[in-house]
């Protein structure tokens, strides 16, 4: 199973669930990162953190910890 944050750039996937059940998960939830839904990442910060990921027409910057939270299936 693959996690948001390691998604490779420019590369798509479905949400299969989030982990947790805190404010974090909560949060992740209402923005729209709920299981069925496809998601795309962006190229990231020049550090790598944050990553810009583009949900429900949204571009939309999460934390590493954010996006480790997020189990995709990876397509193609």
């Amino acid at each position: 199973m693959t996690t948001l944050d390691q998604l490779p750039p420019g590369k798509s996937g479905r949400i299969l669930s989030i982990d947790g059940a805190d404010g974090i998960a909560s949060r992740l939830r209402e923005m729209g990162f709920i299981p069925g839904a496809d998601v795309r990442a962006m190229s990231p910060a020049p550090f790598g953190d944050p990553l810009a990921c583009l949900i429900h027409g949204c571009r939309i910057a999460l934390r590493s910890g954010e996006a480790r939270r997020i189990s995709i299936q990876a397509e193609g």
